[in-house]
């Protein structure tokens, strides 16, 4: 049991490489769309050729990118919990995508469904009404040239599992000396080859329940309004310190739990790809399924993000002891900078999460009161980090139809309201918040940077302790042989915001988005390639 929490925490993490890109080219598909917008440039701007060709480019570019998420999550997860030869993994990843989807394309021409018989026109002519074959044609799509199911992100998780269960079982396998050089890691692909396919045939038979149950639970979620957002926003906080709210968020974002468009008869599935659907093809989608794809993205979290976390980080500074105020400016200055700007949060949350339960509980209900704010004013602001830069792409330059003046309004409540209430509370509970701790807790001065890597890996158990080392946005996600050696303090003179013991074998040390660069100088240092 401990081993699978193990991996669904890695799993987790793996989920963050695709959606880095993502967010990214989001931004520039968003700056895109407002240029292209002759009500924020100009009519002159938009019928200048030059520019408009440069923009439409970016555009194709972002589009492609999107259009192949299932494949980039299946590359992900092979990646993430590949306990070795992760490019053999990654490599394989891609075969068994593609090699499961010609099994269910095959499954499907064997009941006579293909492109041809399954567009809107030849439905009808089948003897369905309109709406209903618009319905199915959009159930089906082509995923790098092969007729499929519209399986989205979750197809490409499926065929990325089991690919590097496969990898796992296989990579080291030896054969007979007469083939022996199909042996080892060239034994992967061949095997996936061999595998996927008939995972595609199983997958083609069930897929139809499989696609009924998730647009049913879609589909109450949605009935639910903005208490759905509410409960979204909510528990989206409180899984923050397990790492597992990455696995909500991709639901939600890539699954018909998140809401369902069509666009040029494809059904859109996911609250992120529907936003982003509606950014590379203006007008095809109408503004209020926009918007309730919205209610589970960026708008929700801005007040949160940009006011609410800063004010809070000014109370824990206010609330500190005179002779730590200067250690802690530093501390949450930093991480209010970085929560205002980009939305990442984890440096400043795990400031206060495991020493009040309190104050995350209420910072995790403030958090689902403002996703349902937002949604009842209506507001239509998407992508997924909710700092200052998606309110200016999405909102500001998205024009007034976004009507991103509430999240302002909000944040200018939420700032007091964190303010005084954290302090409030700090004070009146003796919340040993940072500046606070009790006398016996050693706060001795942060070590300098070039002794960092070295005090990192004593406060790790030393190099015997380790066994291995990543990273994801925010937090150096370590494996260690004994937990018993981990010095927690050790950790936290390295300018590190926490640390959370996931489990027996599993600590994760909270440093904020520098965090990959700490990586790669420990992996250095242990000779971890």
């Amino acid at each position: 049991m401990k081993d699978f929490g193990s991996k669904v925490h890695a799993f987790g993490k793996a989920l963050m490489m695709p959606i880095s890109v993502i967010a990214a080219a989001g931004i520039f598909l968003g700056v895109a769309a407002a240029m292209q917008n002759p009500a924020i440039t100009g009519e002159a701007f938009a019928q200048l050729k030059t520019p408009q060709l440069i923009i439409g480019f970016i555009r194709q570019i972002a589009a492609a990118l999107f259009a192949n998420l299932p494949l980039f999550f299946a590359v992900a997860s092979a990646i993430g919990l590949a306990k070795a030869e992760k490019p053999t993994a990654a490599f394989a990843a891609v075969i068994g995508f593609i090699a499961m989807h010609v099994g269910v394309s095959a499954t499907l021409a064997a009941k006579g469904l293909t492109a041809a018989t399954t567009t809107a026109d030849a439905l009808q002519k089948a003897g369905m009404d309109q709406t209903t074959a618009m319905m199915t044609s959009a159930e089906y799509i082509p995923m790098l040239g092969i007729f499929t199911y519209n399986m989205s992100v979750l197809g490409g998780v499926i065929a990325g599992l089991i690919t590097v269960a496969l990898h796992n079982r296989f990579y080291t396998q030896q054969l007979p000396t007469a083939i022996s050089f199909f042996g080892g890691r060239r034994f992967v692909p061949i095997v996936t080859v061999v595998v996927l396919p008939l995972v595609g045939v199983l997958l083609a038979t069930l897929w139809p329940t499989i696609g009924a149950g998730i647009a049913w639970v879609g589909e109450l979620i949605g009935k639910s309004g903005q208490y759905g957002a509410f409960l979204y926003g909510t528990f989206e906080r409180i899984l923050i310190p397990t790492g597992l709210h990455h696995i909500l968020n991709e639901t939600v974002r890539f699954t018909p739990i998140g809401g369902i468009a069509t666009v040029d008869n494809q059904s859109i599935v996911g609250a992120l790809n529907i936003f982003n659907a509606a950014l590379t093809h203006p007008g095809s989608i109408p503004d209020d399924i926009v918007r309730s794809a919205t209610r589970f993205l960026a708008q929700g979290k801005i007040p949160v993000m940009m006011f609410g976390l800063p004010a809070a980080a000014l109370a824990i500074y206010h609330c500190a002891r005179p002779e730590h105020k200067q250690r802690v400016k530093a501390l949450v200055l930093a991480g209010a900078l970085t929560s205002f700007t980009t939305g990442i949060t984890e440096p400043l949350e795990f400031c206060f999460i495991f020493v009040s339960p309190l104050l995350y509980i209420l910072h995790a209900l403030l958090s689902g009161l403002s996703f349902m704010l937002m949604s009842v004013m209506q507001l239509m602001i998407g992508n997924v980090q909710g700092g200052a830069i998606d309110l200016v792409v999405f909102g500001i330059l998205g024009g007034s139809k976004t009507q991103w003046w509430w999240s302002i309004a909000l944040g200018a409540v939420y700032a007091p309201l964190y303010y005084y209430s954290f302090r409030f509370i700090i004070r009146r509970m003796q919340v040993e918040t940072p500046g606070r701790e009790s006398a016996e807790v050693d706060t001795a001065a942060p070590v300098a940077a070039d002794e960092r890597t070295k005090v990192i890996i004593s406060g790790l158990g030393g190099e015997s302790n380790i066994e291995d080392v990543d990273c994801c946005f925010t937090r150096l996600r370590v494996r260690v042989k004994d937990m018993k050696e981990v010095v927690d303090q050790t950790l936290m003179t390295t300018g590190a915001n926490g640390v959370n013991r996931v489990n027996e074998h599993d600590v994760q040390v909270i440093y904020g988005p520098q965090v990959e660069k700490i990586a790669n100088e420990v992996k250095t240092a242990l000779g971890i390639s």
